[in-house]
């Protein structure tokens, strides 16, 4: 088998092949239902929210006074009843923390520790506090937004 040297028409046949293959893929993967969902919520690299839906994060009565994990939100209550959340993803390298446990969440992957009620952090490795989600109480609801 003898290989035949690479000419200038053989590259740029290659070149134009590759071009009009990245334009049809483009097409069709912008034009694919994946392409028409909606992001809402909490943005991936967990630095605020995404959206302004006002979904349902859980009911009033099961925000314990410790708070909880709901929907990746830390959701805590305030003495005089009302409640704040932040982000439940760690700020470190994304993964979602542990319920409250004494005013503290923790990160599972590489034990980074914030405070529940603030996001602030207590312990490394993680060098940012866990961003503020806005929710509020609706009815029994405790909602996003």
């Amino acid at each position: 088998m003898s290989v035949q040297p690479m000419t200038r028409r053989s590259m740029l046949t290659g070149a134009g092949i590759a071009v009009v293959g990245a334009a049809v893929g483009f097409a069709v993967a912008r034009n694919s239902s994946a392409a028409e969902t909606a992001v809402t919520g909490t943005a991936a690299n967990a630095y605020g929210t995404t959206g302004g839906d006002k979904t349902v994060l859980a009911q009033v009565s099961a925000v314990s006074a410790g708070g909880i994990v709901a929907h990746g939100v830390v959701i805590t209550r305030s003495a005089s009843g009302g409640v704040h959340g932040v982000s439940a993803v760690c700020t470190h390298e994304g993964c979602t923390v542990a319920s409250p446990d004494k005013g503290v969440v923790a990160c599972p992957c590489h034990g980074s520790r914030f405070e529940a009620a603030t996001g602030k952090v207590l312990r490394g490795p993680a060098t940012r506090p866990l961003p503020e989600v806005p929710v509020s109480i609706q009815g029994p609801d405790v909602v996003r937004g």
